[in-house]
């Protein structure tokens, strides 16, 4: 086991575990949010799941390797860890395990699982790069390393709005500001190469939200997120917006949220590393 470099800790987790966070977070699955990932999972398969959040990929992912498999879920906060247990729990999985890490070091043995995968996790962390390489060493040789991560820059939508232009630019300062790099999508396979990869399949899928049921939940959450989560106090505190602007780009989310041909759009980079 590598100590950790104490340069290698981890960022500030810009969106905070406030309830709008953790609703869209429970909206993930397997399918939606790892179909790079799903060819790869057999039965009797063991999968580290980093960054797990409240569970809902792992549980899909403990059902795609069953039955003989099992999924290890970690995630930095402890109480996330236990709304990703009640999760697990309330579907009846019991080869799912669970603890609290941090994805620079992580507490497992050289070659532990068949699968590492990181969803939304690097773009987070204070060094990426040595992320990926604790995720190597715990996979086992011939195994895979996933990770998929939203590039912010990359974000679009339909129509217009000054407010949301706004939105975007103090969320990629805040987040760097954290020691985060919003636009993660785009540089996984960079990282990877830094890492020591050297077999690494690059893939691309997009979030897309146009129905007016999709647009009314997703405006709806940014503008939470804009005035109550850990992010609006972050970027308050940290001098880069003040409560009233923030709730002016809140105000900018529910408008946008009701004009009917409304369109977002959240590009994905992805990776599949053969250890």
């Amino acid at each position: 086991m590598n100590a950790m470099d104490p340069s290698h800790e981890t960022a500030v987790y810009t969106h905070g575990h406030h309830e709008s966070v953790l609703r869209s977070h429970r909206w993930r699955t397997a399918e939606n949010s790892a179909a790079y990932l799903i060819g790869e999972l057999r039965p009797g398969m063991s999968v580290l799941d980093v960054g797990c959040g409240p569970g809902t990929i792992t549980a899909d992912l403990a059902k795609l390797v069953a039955p003989g498999g099992r999924v290890t879920a970690v995630d930095a906060s402890r109480d996330v860890v236990e709304q990703a247990r009640a999760h697990a729990a309330e579907r009846g999985l019991t080869e799912v395990e669970f603890a609290t890490a941090d994805v620079h070091a992580l507490d497992f043995p050289d070659d532990s699982f068949d699968v590492v995968h990181a969803h939304q996790v690097l773009q987070h962390v204070g060094d990426p790069v040595q992320a990926l390489r604790e995720m190597r060493r715990v996979c086992r040789p011939g195994g895979i390393v996933a990770a998929r991560d939203a590039d912010y820059a990359a974000m679009t939508w339909f129509p217009a709005a000054p407010g949301l232009d706004e939105w975007l630019d103090l969320y990629r300062r805040v987040a760097r500001a954290n020691g985060g790099e919003p636009d993660a999508g785009r540089r996984l396979r960079s990282w990877a190469q830094a890492a020591g990869y050297t077999e690494i399949r690059c893939s691309a899928t997009a979030w897309c939200y146009a129905t007016p049921e999709e647009i009314a939940w997703w405006s709806a959450l940014w503008a939470d997120r804009t005035t109550a989560s850990g992010y609006a106090a972050i970027a308050v505190e940290g001098g880069h917006t003040t409560a009233s602007e923030l709730e002016g780009i809140a105000e900018s989310w529910r408008g946008w949220g009701t004009r009917r041909d409304a369109w977002f759009s959240v590009l994905n980079g992805e990776i599949l590393c053969r250890v």
